[in-house]
């Protein structure tokens, strides 16, 4: 078990108010994230959303923490019924045309050992699909 946090970087070819409409907006974030009908990036917001595995579904209970527009979103994200807490953190960088997004997932480690879905392995394959995959298939999409 490891304490370090999950961090995933990936550049992407859209500017950064594109990316944080993106990842602020709870219609395009319906796309290609989760269906959060609940979600405003209004700091002390609480919002909740169901995802999980094949086997099991979570109900995810998060609370806004921070919002800098077109630079920072950041949330606290546990699950009802299960001890442990975390911080998920969206980043964004101007790169010229381009945006670098960065995720940090820290206090995994939290968490109940006892479910592969809380596994930092599971965290870090459905990170990488969203932020590698589900996101810039989602971005390319809206030019």
């Amino acid at each position: 078990m490891s304490n370090n946090p999950i961090v995933i970087e990936r550049v992407f070819n859209a500017p950064v108010h594109k990316v944080w409409q993106a990842i602020t907006d709870k219609d395009q974030m319906k796309k290609w994230y989760f269906d959060v009908s609940s979600f405003k990036p209004e700091i002390g917001h609480e919002f909740t959303f169901t995802g999980g595995s094949e086997e099991q579904t979570y109900v995810h209970l998060c609370k806004i923490t921070e919002v800098i527009v077109d630079k920072k979103l950041q949330y606290t994200w546990h699950y009802e019924g299960y001890e442990g807490s975390s911080v998920l953190t969206f980043e964004l960088f101007p790169e010229g045309e381009n945006t670098r997004l960065k995720l940090t997932h820290e206090g995994l480690e939290t968490f109940p050992q006892t479910s592969k879905d809380f596994a930092r392995e599971s965290f870090e394959a459905g990170w990488t699909y969203i932020i590698g995959t589900s996101l810039p298939k989602f971005l390319d999409s809206e030019f």
